[in-house]
């Protein structure tokens, strides 16, 4: 069973290695493979682009997880070109996991700020979101808020979260800690944990629907969602949800909200590197980033460049400048604080 010339998902199955690895040898073929975190829908129209553009087929393969530990078991074998992923735990961990590779390149750093890539040049945000407040548009009248509200005990049992074991969670608690010391810090998340109106449950959009139900009056969510489930044709129960709510972005005043990534690396291995890389630099282009951010309801990184419709419709967003370095350095600190004051108990 030959791959498809065209963007394809596989199964993360041992048949569908076998398939993917025969494609790593016909780099002459004009082709580059990518492992995604990110479904493959989103992603098509930003491929379709790059197709067109530079004649250079695309091969995908869907992971929900496992992708650091795929690309290590495949080791100098592996097909992977170019990595997809979100949230800078991914991305940091796939570079201290050595399965990325330096990438210099004056056109990709033009295009992304320093404080969203790695100072090694292992990885490249593409788009942002921010892990914002979702808020009653009922029951609460305030426009603005900031994360240290969120341990006052006047949201005592009104709180929804996920885990706060999380990625996403995980990243916010970890600037928290790299802006105010990781005492104040626990003493933050200790507050947030006696004002949860239940056990940390679901997704992002489980939060979204809480407040629908009245379990909660805010929850912790990625921007994202909201676009996600304003356009959800196949749940429209959801859109009911997003409408139940509106966006504050905490310290919009103030340091600004913190925002993670979307983003990409290249492979250690890449069998296509010269390909990996006209990808990876349409990809950091003002032009890929706004195919890109509108796809997945995230904000481009370029300066001059606009976000989408919907997006804008959230309110304006004034990004967090911590470098996301910062925040990875951060990240087991804050998973440790995480379990030291039972967040998720």
């Amino acid at each position: 069973m030959p791959l498809s010339h065209s963007r394809n998902f596989i199964a993360g199955s041992m048949a569908g290695l076998a398939i993917l690895a025969s494609v790593g040898t016909v780099a002459a073929n004009g082709e580059v493979n990518i492992y995604s975190y990110r479904q493959a829908e989103l992603i098509a129209p930003l491929l379709d682009a790059f197709t067109e553009q530079t004649g250079i087929k695309t091969n995908v393969l869907r992971l929900n997880k496992g992708l650091i530990e795929r690309v290590q078991a495949e080791a100098i074998n592996s097909p992977a070109d170019v990595l997809f992923t979100v949230d800078i735990g991914r991305l940091s961990g796939a570079k201290d996991a050595g399965i990325t590779q330096t990438v210099e390149s004056a056109a990709i750093n033009d295009n992304v700020p320093a404080q969203y890539r790695d100072p090694d040049g292992h990885w490249f945000g593409l788009t942002t979101r921010g892990r914002v407040v979702y808020a009653s548009r009922d029951r609460v009248p305030q426009e603005t808020i900031s994360y240290a509200e969120l341990s006052d005990p006047k949201w005592k049992g009104k709180i929804c979260t996920r885990s706060g074991q999380h990625p996403y969670n995980i990243a916010l608690f970890a600037s928290i800690i790299a802006h105010e010391g990781e005492e104040a810090a626990e003493k933050w998340l200790t507050g947030v944990k006696n004002n949860l109106a239940r056990k940390p449950d679901g997704n992002d959009r489980a939060q979204a629907k809480g407040i629908f139900s009245g379990e909660c009056d805010i929850g912790l969510g990625n921007t994202y969602y909201v676009g996600l489930m304003k356009t959800n044709e196949k749940n429209p129960e959801q859109k009911e949800w997003a409408k139940s709510l509106k966006v504050l972005f905490p310290d919009s005043d103030g340091r600004g909200t913190h925002v993670n990534i979307s983003g990409m690396a290249m492979a250690k291995n890449a069998p296509n590197r010269d390909n990996a890389l006209k990808l990876m630099e349409f990809l950091a282009s003002a032009k890929a980033q706004e195919i890109y951010a509108e796809q997945v309801y995230e904000y481009p990184l370029k300066d001059g460049t606009e976000a989408s419709e919907i997006v804008r419709s959230f309110g304006t967003i004034n990004p967090d400048t911590l470098p996301l370095t910062e925040i990875a350095k951060n990240r087991k600190a804050a998973s440790r604080l995480v379990d030291k004051v039972g967040f998720d108990d």
